[in-house]
């Protein structure tokens, strides 16, 4: 545990399951199925190091991808897969 106060370690084991319960949502909705296995760890270098920037422009929210950037092509069907509001709109 990461502190010797209770209310400390809850917090963070509080943290830690929602986590891990929203990973494995993200990896059931929307990752491919060779990326079911990966651990958050490979998660984290593949997908949320991502160099990437986020666009408000004409009352919608963007996310610019680098052309070059292959590693992992397929963040269009991704997003596409994950419930998102009726006001955010992913392109």
């Amino acid at each position: 545990m990461p502190s010797k106060y209770f209310g400390a370690n809850a917090a963070w084991l509080r943290l830690a399951v929602l986590t891990f319960n929203v990973l494995t949502a993200l990896k059931r909705l929307a990752l491919p199925p060779e990326l079911l296995a990966a651990r958050p760890k490979r998660l984290r270098f593949l997908i949320f190091t991502t160099p990437s920037k986020l666009v408000h422009h004409a009352r919608r929210t963007l996310l610019r991808l680098p052309r070059c950037w292959n590693r992992f092509g397929n963040w269009r069907h991704a997003i596409s897969l994950l419930p998102l509001p009726a006001a955010v709109v992913a392109t």
